[in-house]
């Protein structure tokens, strides 16, 4: 994990965007992440030395303020390194999705080999 974590929630995907261009472009720090949580809330994270997160986090307050709605926003000076684990983690139901959609996909091909081998019989 980096020495600094900033994180930035805006309600909003264009907020978002705008706090996160903001931030890269204000201090030499690291887009990490952007999570979508719920009910249009969107996280933004960033990483790097704790002064340049500090100044990148204050740059995207102030720019989600502005094209969007703010919710919070936050700087973690040298986090614990299970804080980087917890980020690299897959949320349990996109982990589910993904199988269902494997699942979905092996049974339409199945099905489908079924149906192509099985003849009609025909009409009188």
């Amino acid at each position: 994990m980096a020495k600094a974590l900033g994180m930035i929630e805006t309600r909003g995907l264009i907020a978002s965007i705008v706090a996160a261009d903001a931030m890269v472009k204000a201090a030499d720090v690291r887009l990490i992440k952007k999570e979508k949580v719920d009910a249009g809330l969107v996280a933004v994270l960033v990483e790097g030395d704790v002064g340049a997160v500090q100044a990148a986090v204050d740059a995207g307050k102030y720019a989600a303020a502005k094209a969007g709605v703010l919710v919070s926003a936050h700087v973690i000076p040298r986090p614990d390194d299970g804080v980087g684990v917890i980020l690299a983690e897959q949320p349990k139901k996109d982990q589910e999705i993904l199988k269902t959609n494997k699942k979905d996909t092996k049974e339409k091909s199945i099905s489908s080999k079924v149906d192509s081998t099985q003849e009609e019989p025909p009409s009188n």
